[in-house]
């Protein structure tokens, strides 16, 4: 899933292919799009991005000509809009000739230069949304990348709400708080500083204290992370995490900012499928050696170590069926919390593990009664057939054929020989 990572990187790319370019005409929409259609229609005018967490918004701005608004072809002066755009689980931008759009392009803008080119926004899942006239969702907290001391003190000022009563790797998805942390940012982030993925969130960030904004600076083109602050943060009486110089939210903004610096991740123009350097980066997400287990929400969460006290007791991955188990592996499925399925209606569990079949009283006396019918049948079918004569069984005389006399002259016969008597 795109995080906030990616799309800033998509607002960099739009601004980079689009600078200098005059669109035109109406915004066009995929007539598979569930989304609405962007009631915009102008001459001309151009498209600025700009990104904060895991949303993005393009700016359509009409441009005008000696100081007079440009008209759309209703009549009335064009207005510049905003469209908000969320990339669900695989949205993302790209900018190609008119005659080679991609096939999910559901959203299209089209520049007036001929041949046209077109900036296009790809949905393959068709997760991803946007909205006209759209602002940033008020349900979203600060960005962690560029807004970190709202982000910071947002946190940290509502440590009292239930949210971090779950584990910190769920907390870490709440976009109320953490807004652009996806799957991939709170593995990493996570198995930096080694806190278990299912340790209480109020209990990792109960020590963190807010910081002064001069005690943080974003270096301009590296991204890079300074912090000041040296601690040491007790996670409970059995485990504790020894921090280095930057803390748990340190990090919530640093790693994304460590994507950004990489470039790349399908918004290079002369590699835009490469994403090597991005999984040679990666330490823990999807990692050969690392462990997984699915939350309480379903999604999989990768760590290295013990997974912590709030790990879900049964995991909810499937998991095979296997035949002919042997008492151990019973043992073990149940230590892990396998549940054993219950033997279906007239199936008897027997000491040893084998299941037996039980017929019920029902059923036996059906079985009895078709014997009966059974065994009548073949009787008078015994009886309804005739046997056959053998022909060389001794007693029988064989009469050829040219001695048979029909029937008629036999009669005759004998009525002459009667007159004659």
């Amino acid at each position: 899933m795109p995080e906030g990572p990616e799309l800033h990187l998509a607002s960099l790319f739009v601004n980079r292919v689009c600078a200098g370019l005059v669109f035109s005409g109406p915004v066009e929409k995929s007539e598979v799009s569930k989304n609405s259609e962007v009631p915009f229609t102008c001459d001309a005018y151009c498209i600025t991005a700009t990104s904060r967490g895991k949303e993005v918004r393009l700016t359509l701005t009409p441009i005008k000509e000696e100081g007079e608004p440009q008209a759309s072809p209703g009549g009335k002066a064009c207005q510049p809009m905003d469209i908000v755009f969320r990339f669900g689980m695989s949205g993302f931008f790209r900018f190609t000739a008119g005659s080679e759009i991609p096939k999910h392009a559901h959203l299209r803008f089209y520049t007036n230069e001929t041949p046209r080119r077109a900036l296009s926004f790809v949905d393959v899942r068709r997760f991803g949304s946007w909205e006209p006239n759209g602002d940033w969702q008020t349900n979203r907290g600060p960005c962690i990348m560029f807004e970190y001391q709202s982000f910071r003190a947002n946190v940290l000022s509502n440590l009292s709400d239930r949210a971090f009563d779950k584990p910190i790797c769920e907390a870490m998805l709440n976009q109320k708080y953490f807004n652009g942390i996806g799957n991939y940012l709170r593995a990493e982030i996570l198995y930096r500083l080694k806190i278990p993925p299912f340790m209480k969130a109020r209990t990792v960030l109960d020590g963190l204290l807010p910081k002064k904004r001069e005690l943080l600076e974003v270096k301009p083109g590296q991204g890079q992370c300074q912090s000041h602050q040296d601690s040491e943060m007790s996670l409970s009486q059995k485990i504790k995490v020894q921090m280095d110089s930057q803390d748990f939210l340190d990090l919530c903004h640093s790693v994304p900012m460590e994507v950004i610096n990489l470039g790349g991740k399908g918004y290079d123009p002369e590699k835009p499928d490469d994403y090597s350097m991005f999984q040679a980066w990666m330490q823990c997400y999807c990692v050969l050696g690392m462990k997984s287990l699915r939350d309480h929400n379903g999604r999989t969460i990768w760590f290295q170590g013990e997974p912590g006290p709030l790990a879900p007791k049964v995991s909810k991955s499937p998991k095979a069926k296997r035949k002919g188990k042997s008492r151990r592996e019973d043992k073990t499925d149940k230590q892990q919390g396998v549940k054993e399925e219950p033997p279906a209606k007239g199936i008897k569990k027997e000491k040893g593990g084998a299941q037996k079949r039980v017929k019920s009283h029902i059923e036996s006396k059906k079985m009895r009664e078709n014997e009966r019918k059974g065994s009548r049948s073949s009787e008078g079918r015994k009886k309804k057939s005739k046997p056959e004569k053998d022909e060389d069984a001794p007693g029988t005389a064989v009469v050829p054929s040219s001695v048979l006399v029909p029937r008629r002259q036999l009669r005759r016969s004998t009525r002459t020989k009667s007159k004659d008597n």
